[in-house]
This record gives C-alpha cells, sequence and structure tokens, in this order.
C-alpha cells in the first residue's frame, strides 16, 4: 500500500474532523489538493466560486447558518490575497473559519520566484492560528490545533502548504519528540456558567430595576426561550443589534426591534428612558446608542475582553448566553409593574403603523420599503436571509419581520459590502433545500456578480432581490447627513440584472411598480432554483434614522445649500415621508 501524500494526509484529517464542504477557486499552487478532492469527491464537496473572495465570504456565512467550522482554499500569491476581505468578516463576526493556502515550491521561498507571496506573514492579522506545514508527520498536528483554535475561540485560522510539499510522501520520518498518534481529532464545546455568586449579584441588580431593556445580540441567537422568560420575568423590553436580528421573533409583544441608524423610534426612546440595560452576546459598537453611564448593567458575554468595552457594568457575567441566563432566571423575581414595557408597547404600535404606511405606498418611483414589505410577508417561516451592507441593510432591518425559525445574517462589524450573494452561497450548502433570501444593492451586487453564476452551477434555491437606485445610497447619505456636503462619486452606470440573470441561465424578473410588487415578488418565489428580481426603487429615498437629531438635520440642510444636485426631489421626498410618518 502506498504511503500517503501530505494533501492525503490534509483531506483524510479534514474528514475526520467532520468536514463535508470547501469553497474554492482553482489555481495551479493547490494542484496536489484538488487531485485528493477529486479522489474523494463522494465524502467532500468542492464548490467552485468565480472569485477567492467569495470563497470565504461563503465559508463564513457556512459556518454562521450551520454553526459548523467553514472551510476556503486558494492558491499561492494572489489567490490567498483574496480570501482576505471575507476572512476579515469571519473574524469581526467571531466565526470559526480554516483558510488553506498554497505557496511556491519550498526550495525557491525567498528567491523572487513566481507568486512567492508570503502568506504566513500576510495572514499574521487576520489568523488566530496561522502555520505552514512541513511536511507529512506535521499534517495531523497543524490541522487538529488550527481547527481546535478556530471552534473553541471563534475565529479564523490559516494553514499554508508549499506546492511541492503536497506531494511528498510519508516514509516514517519524523523527530523524535514528534510521538506517534499524539495528536486528537477532539473538540468538546465549552458553555461555561459565572459562579454563583456573579449570579446573585448580577440578580440583585436586575431585580431593583423598574425600567429594564434587554439589548440582544449574535451570542443570543440560540437562547430565545431564554430571552423571552428574561423579558417576562423583567417586564423588560428586548431591543436587537443586527446579528441578533434573529434572536426573537418580531410579532414579540417585548421587542421594539432593533437599534441604531438601521432601528427604531421606540428601541431609542427605551435606551434613553430605562434604568437598567442587560446586555447579552453583543458588543454593539455605536456608543451613542447607549444609554447614560449611570444606568445599571448587566452584562453576559463568553468573551471576557467584551465586557464593559461599550458601557460601564456594574456586574459582569462571564459564560454561555444561554446557559448563564437559565442559572440567573432562577434567581430573578417576578415584576408586575408593566408601565414601561407598555409605553413602549404603544410606541410600537404607532411605528409599525408607519412602517405599514411605508410599505404599501402608491407612489411612483417604487419605493424600496413596498419591496421588503411584501416580501417579509411571502417568504417562509423558516428562510434564511443573507443581506448585502448598504441602503438594502436598512430595508432589511426594518421591514424583514423575523417570524418562526428564520435566520438573519449580514456583515456585521467589518460591514462589508458584496457579502450577500456569496452568504446566500453558503447558505445553501449547509442548509439543502431550505429556502435562502439575498438581499442586496446594486452597488454591493455588483462587486461579486460573478457569484450569480455559481448559484446557477448548483442550483440553489436562491432568491435575490437588487434594490437598484443607480447609486452608492449609504455612502451618498452619509456624505448628505453626516457631513453637510453635496454628494460626489456616488452615481453608478445602470444595468439590467434581469437581462443579466437570464445570461447565467437564471430566472431575471423586473420590477419597478408598486402594484404589481406582489406579484412579482410571488413568481420569483414559486420559482424552483435561483431567480433575480431587479427592483429599480427611488433613488431619493433617504433611511432616515429613528429620530433625527439636531446635528443631522443642521447638514442635512447644509448640502442642500451647498449645491447638492438632487436638492429638490430629496426635500420633496423627505417632507413627504415626514407627513407619511406623521399621519400614517
Amino acid at each position: 500500500m502506498p504511503n500517503k501524500s501530505v494533501a492525503e494526509l490534509l483531506i483524510e484529517r479534514l474528514m475526520q474532523w467532520g468536514v463535508d464542504t470547501i469553497f474554492s477557486l482553482p489555481g495551479d499552487g493547490i494542484n496536489g489538493i484538488y487531485e485528493v478532492l477529486r479522489i474523494n469527491e463522494k465524502n467532500i464537496r468542492l464548490v467552485q466560486v468565480r472569485h477567492e473572495e467569495a470563497a470565504s465570504f461563503a465559508a463564513c456565512a457556512f459556518a454562521k447558518f450551520s454553526g459548523r467550522l467553514g472551510v476556503c482554499l486558494a492558491t499561492s500569491g494572489p489567490g490567498g490575497v483574496h480570501l482576505l476581505n471575507g476572512l476579515y468578516d469571519a473574524k469581526f463576526d467571531g466565526q470559526p473559519v480554516l483558510a488553506i493556502t498554497g505557496h511556491t515550491f519550498h526550495d525557491l521561498i525567498g528567491t523572487h520566484y513566481k507568486q512567492d507571496l508570503d502568506l504566513d506573514k500576510l495572514f499574521m492579522d487576520v489568523a488566530a492560528y496561522n502555520e505552514r506545514i512541513m511536511g507529512p508527520s506535521h499534517v495531523h498536528n497543524v490541522v487538529d490545533e488550527a481547527i481546535k483554535t478556530a471552534l473553541s475561540q471563534r475565529t479564523v485560522v490559516h494553514i499554508n502548504i508549499p506546492k511541492d510539499i503536497q506531494e511528498w510522501e510519508m516514509d516514517g520520518q519524523r523527530s523524535a519528540s514528534n510521538t506517534l498518534s499524539h495528536s486528537a481529532d477532539i473538540y468538546k464545546m465549552s458553555r461555561p456558567v459565572p459562579s454563583q455568586l456573579e449570579l446573585t449579584c448580577a440578580a440583585a441588580v436586575i431585580n431593583d430595576g423598574k425600567k429594564v431593556v434587554i439589548l440582544a445580540g449574535r451570542g443570543a441567537l440560540d437562547a430565545r426561550e431564554e430571552i423571552l422568560r428574561l423579558a417576562a420575568m423583567t417586564q423588560g423590553v428586548v431591543i436587537k443589534a443586527l446579528l441578533g436580528k434573529a434572536v426573537i421573533p418580531d410579532d414579540s409583544p417585548y421587542t421594539t426591534g432593533g437599534i441604531g441608524l438601521l432601528g427604531t423610534a421606540p428601541s431609542q426612546d427605551a435606551m434613553q428612558e430605562c434604568d437598567t440595560l442587560i446586555m447579552v452576546g453583543t458588543s454593539f459598537p455605536y456608543l451613542e446608542f447607549y444609554p447614560k453611564q449611570n444606568v445599571r448593567t448587566v452584562q453576559i458575554d463568553i468573551d471576557s475582553t467584551r465586557i464593559g468595552l461599550r458601557h460601564k457594568v456594574e456586574v459582569s457575567l462571564t459564560g454561555d448566553s444561554r446557559e448563564t441566563l437559565r442559572a440567573l432566571l432562577e434567581l430573578l423575581k417576578q415584576q408586575e409593574g408593566k408601565g414601561f414595557l407598555e409605553k413602549s408597547q404603544g410606541r410600537m404600535k404607532v411605528w409599525n403603523e408607519f412602517l405599514i404606511s411605508e410599505g404599501t405606498c402608491k407612489d411612483k418611483p417604487l419605493k424600496p420599503q413596498v419591496v421588503a414589505h411584501q416580501l417579509s410577508s411571502l417568504i417562509d417561516s423558516n428562510c434564511i436571509i443573507c443581506s448585502d451592507t448598504g441602503l438594502v441593510t436598512t430595508w432589511a432591518a426594518r421591514h424583514i419581520l423575523i417570524r418562526g425559525e428564520m435566520q438573519f445574517s449580514a456583515s456585521g462589524n467589518l460591514s462589508s459590502m458584496a457579502n450577500a450573494l456569496p452568504y446566500a452561497v453558503g447558505a445553501s450548502m449547509a442548509n439543502p433545500g431550505r429556502q435562502i433570501i439575498c438581499l442586496c444593492g446594486d452597488g454591493g451586487f455588483t462587486m461579486l456578480m460573478c457569484e450569480l453564476a455559481t448559484i446557477a452551477k448548483y442550483n440553489l434555491p436562491v432568491k435575490i432581490i437588487i434594490f437598484k437606485n443607480n447609486t452608492f445610497g449609504m455612502v451618498k447619505w452619509e456624505q448628505i447627513v453626516f457631513e453637510g456636503n453635496p454628494e460626489y462619486g456616488q452615481d453608478l452606470h445602470p444595468i439590467d440584472f434581469a437581462m443579466f440573470a437570464r445570461s447565467c441561465g437564471v430566472t431575471g424578473l423586473s420590477l419597478d411598480d408598486p402594484a404589481q410588487a406582489e406579484e412579482v415578488i410571488r413568481k420569483a418565489l414559486s420559482i424552483i432554483g435561483p431567480a433575480v428580481i431587479d427592483a429599480q426603487v427611488d433613488p431619493y429615498e433617504a433611511p432616515m434614522p429613528g429620530h433625527i437629531n439636531s446635528t443631522q438635520a443642521i447638514h442635512f440642510a447644509e448640502s442642500m445649500i451647498h449645491g447638492e444636485k438632487d436638492r429638490w426631489n430629496i426635500i420633496k421626498t423627505v417632507v413627504k415621508n415626514n407627513i407619511r410618518r406623521i399621519f400614517p
């Protein structure tokens, strides 16, 4: 029986760890690995993407929507470079992803040879574990350590293998200290719980609270029941950070939805009026949306470095959100006063009426809110929603309502554009047959629109809705509202995305009439396989925050005065929207 090569040992070990999917684009620096993948194609699936950035985004989404290790593979030099953006997305959002890269011949490294780019050094910041395999006896040690690090720290790891070393065979040569079979493919997930003393101190703070806000993030996604019980016990209001959108359904009487620029006015009001804040699995970054620093705060997070990062914390609970809440709930008293909650519910009723008025608006051009509102009621209650970064994130955050077992994610702390389409690839591969909804702006979509060919190739049941306003909309409004400047450099050349979809072998539909929104969306959702809706929406529709502060209002006025080219269309749209907000 022939000795196994480094590439064979690598793939064999990955399969022993339960890896069954790898996202990759081929290259000669990884041909040795590809040959082993060919031989083992019945046991491990190679998903060919059109750009390595998509491979790392897809691996991140695979991890987000499965809870398992995501794996991507790229060739030497530029292939490895292209992985970086998606890997930083995984790192910033705490997802376990393994990146494997090739390299030039081991004895030509450092000699200015072709694609001799030192990926070990390039990946030093993004990867918590970053190692080059030096031979057959090194493979198991490195793979095991990399995967354990990725899973235990919920982060990115990197393995680099020179081209020729991939084909080296095990010949029994190993250092005396490298004992055979000492490294194991074993990992046990830890769900730590704080001490009883810490839990008692936290319970005392919470029991004293009369106006409790629970800020839930992605770390609470598997703690829905516990969050709802906590809200019921405290008569508190649940506010959801963007990556925690699916923590509880949006029709829960306890939630006021999101927070921040994409959030709701009732959430901002509750934050400013609360006397107690419970942070669960979140380090929501926008400090200006937190309550005053004198508000008593309990924070639960599995990562102790996140405790006290955003707000002064009176009691810190380092532990798993779900298990910590279960232990904490046993110590809480049932609060009877419902005044704070009922006040928030009343505000939320008005807010929801406003959102419905936006979502059912018959004005032309087509409002983006209409597209999101109609879509929300028609998608499956267990679908997976992948949102791009930009104006589309606002419409997704506010108008796509979570119900049932829906999952939702976006590029969180990195806030990268172009994530949604490859996210949809990763989500679909992790959840075969499940409906995947991909929400894109035209700016983000065009950055990796090649991945529509990947979706077509594998006939993935992804429904892609492109909110086309022919501009980099979010940056445009940041220039106007945050800087007080006229927009500049934002206009996009228009593309017929329905025609592009059809050229890829995907059903392409166009939408520009609010009266046809439901019909077109239903048609797209009924299609077996992928479909694209090219929704041409009003470019003057502003993503207004829940509450507009004086600085934002002044900057808006300044940008109009300073020569904003579309000022009259923008002013007309903003005025009409504010009238609708007052009289929904």
